[in-house]
């Protein structure tokens, strides 16, 4: 059996899908998008985009009584590749433990925003 992990802290889900799913000793959480959940804004900038995106994630994973340090694989979708450096900076501000990654560029993304990452983590 599965348990729905959500939060207020984080944007609600644009679908119909949950922020994150706890199974066992594993959190699956959602594709997070750089949304301030109070205002529903999106900054303009990859830099600013990114810090919100880990906002949401640590919201996420503090609800599911964890850490970015519980985090054991990442998938980034970028909008745009000129933006990975940048995007990899603020990256490892937060995942300091290096989990495993895959980085892609895609054509598009919801809201029109220039990242997303989802994440698994272990407890």
């Amino acid at each position: 059996m599965f348990t729905k992990i959500s939060t207020k802290k984080a944007p609600a889900a644009i679908g119909p899908y949950s922020q994150a799913i706890l199974l066992n000793d594993f959190l699956f959480v959602s594709g997070q998008l750089p949304i301030d959940p109070d205002t529903s804004n999106i900054a303009s900038t990859i830099e600013e985009q990114t810090r919100q995106v880990m906002k949401n994630l640590k919201a996420i994973l503090k609800e599911a009584k964890m850490t970015a340090d519980n985090v054991i694989k990442t998938t980034c979708f970028l909008a745009n590749m000129e933006d990975f450096s940048v995007f990899n900076q603020i990256y490892s501000e937060t995942f300091t433990n290096c989990p495993a990654r895959s980085c892609v560029a895609v054509k598009e993304l919801p809201k029109g925003v220039l990242c997303e990452i989802e994440v698994i983590a272990h407890i």
